[in-house]
């Protein structure tokens, strides 16, 4: 079987078919794939246009549409074309269409796009239809529409062919417009809220901002090693201490060489800001009218499902510090520990498994993902973090082991994670340094400490807020999705033969 019909499910006689009429068609009319061809309205435009004509009436309006053909009855005397917007019926016969568009019809298939200009009626039955006066072939499809589309059970090809999936499932070209509408809502938000949208570089020389394993690639003309962005943070911390602007923001594709789940994919959309003199509870707020908004240009409400959950985005959301989730959760009170040992005994004493060498932080950490992370379904923002795993936060006043970061989790999900960032170059320098020290312990011979980066922090970066929010996840719960794929037009997968 080869790949069309295994897209199809049809025999590849009918490509052949497909072929002979092609073949037809450029010896009767020439050209079969015009460059231009003017239309008077969309699909819906016309819907909309006519909403109130009542059925079996007839308008003297003659339009201009043009479309997908979708389906064909009659030997084409009806047929459904699609545009982006929606579809409409045509109706083609003797009394009303001309000899030559009749002449077409046998040459045309279901997937060709046609343009039909005719007068807009509305049959008995209340259908919306264009009485076709000529029709201009303006595509010819090689290959078959799919003859069915069961979802699930054709997965991997609606990733592999995207194009084929929004084609013939109305539920996939409805999310990717609602995902064009949520990152236009973002970028909207942030800019009506101040911040200043900049580029920054997605080759880098030196990788960091996140701990993550890269991409690495390599620059010709600069005999360079480089690396794909990991994270915008260290460029976007030298606008702060430029001057260009106190809030800004980027929308940005980050590059993981890392696993690939329901969550993860190795490219993916970040939202990441940085907002001068404001700290990680001003980002709190920022975060919730954000999130407010989307779920109202969405679904026109802050309640809306996800799965067989209800999830409301309206504010102020559950604000808990991760010691006191982890203590309801299983007792274990970290903050009355006082090292190291003593956190990792507790630890093993509930029953968890951690590693000798493992701080205090990170047995915290470790038992707050086991035992909470899963329980957080409605919005909520986790703050007070150990600061062994967030170098790039300043402390909690009176609590030197904590600092001042929170991450918003929803239906178990992280969905942002926020600073208030660490803007002593002396402190920042020290934590790089021991953050470089324990890559290179675990292998990771390529990290490198930013020294340009500490150079422009040595110049004097303002106190700010931070946030880095997970675009993808974010529409995921939007759209009601159950795989970050969904969401992503075209995700990564392995090759056919794999």
């Amino acid at each position: 079987m080869n790949d069309k019909t295994e897209t199809t499910g049809l025999s590849s006689d009918a490509t052949e078919v497909r072929a002979q009429k092609l073949k037809l068609l450029r010896e009767q009319i020439g050209d079969v794939y015009p460059a231009h061809f003017h239309r008077t309205m969309s699909n819906a435009e016309l819907t909309a246009k006519y909403e109130g004509l009542e059925p079996d009436t007839e308008t003297q309006d003659v339009v201009t549409v043009a479309g997908r053909v979708y389906s064909s009855r009659n030997s084409g005397m009806f047929m459904d074309i699609h545009d982006a917007s929606g579809k409409i019926q045509i109706f083609s016969h003797k009394d009303v269409t001309s000899e030559e568009a009749r002449g077409l019809l046998p040459m045309i298939d279901i997937g060709d796009i046609i343009g039909v200009t005719g007068v807009v009626r509305r049959t008995k039955r209340g259908e919306l239809t264009i009485n076709a006066q000529a029709i201009t072939m303006l595509t010819k499809s090689l290959l078959p529409m799919p003859e069915k589309w069961h979802g699930l059970s054709d997965i991997e090809i609606r990733y592999r062919k995207r194009h084929l999936d929004i084609m013939t499932n109305e539920e996939s070209k409805l999310r990717f417009q609602s995902r064009s509408r949520i990152v236009s809502g973002i970028r909207r938000f942030m800019e009506n809220d101040g911040f200043m949208e900049v580029e920054t570089p997605m080759l880098h020389s030196v990788y960091g901002g996140a701990t993550a394993e890269p991409f690495k690639t390599h620059h010709n003309t600069l005999k360079l090693d480089m690396f794909l962005r990991i994270a915008p943070e260290l460029y976007l911390k030298r606008t702060l201490v430029s001057g260009l602007t106190d809030k800004v923001f980027e929308i940005n594709r980050n590059f993981r060489n890392e696993g690939v789940s329901t969550r993860h994919n190795p490219e993916f959309t970040m939202m990441e800001c940085y907002w001068a003199y404001a700290d990680y509870e001003d980002i709190m707020d920022l975060v919730e009218r954000l999130f407010a908004e989307l779920a109202m240009a969405i679904h026109g409400s802050t309640e809306f499902a996800y799965g067989d959950k209800e999830i409301s985005f309206k504010g102020p959301f559950r604000r808990v510090p991760m010691p006191d989730a982890v203590k309801e959760a299983t007792g274990i009170d970290f903050l009355a520990m006082k090292t190291d040992e003593e956190a990792r005994a507790a630890a093993k004493a509930a029953g968890f498994e951690v590693e000798k060498d493992w701080t205090w932080g990170e047995c915290l950490a470790f038992i707050f993902e086991e035992k909470v992370e899963g329980t957080l379904i409605q919005p909520a923002h986790v703050t007070h973090f150990p600061k062994d795993i967030s170098p790039f936060a300043k402390e909690v006043p009176g609590e030197p082991r904590l600092v001042e970061r929170f991450e918003t989790y929803c239906n178990a999900w992280e969905l942002g994670n926020a600073f208030s960032e660490l803007n002593d170059p002396e402190e920042q320098r020290a934590r790089m340094v021991e953050q470089l020290e324990q890559a290179h312990a675990r292998g990771e011979k390529a990290k490198q400490l930013d020294d340009e980066f500490l150079d422009a922090i040595d110049q004097g970066m303002p106190p700010a807020g931070g946030l880095g929010i997970g675009v993808d996840r974010l529409i995921m719960l939007l759209t009601n999705a159950p795989s970050i794929r969904d969401v992503i037009l075209f995700p990564a997968r392995r090759q056919k033969a794999d």
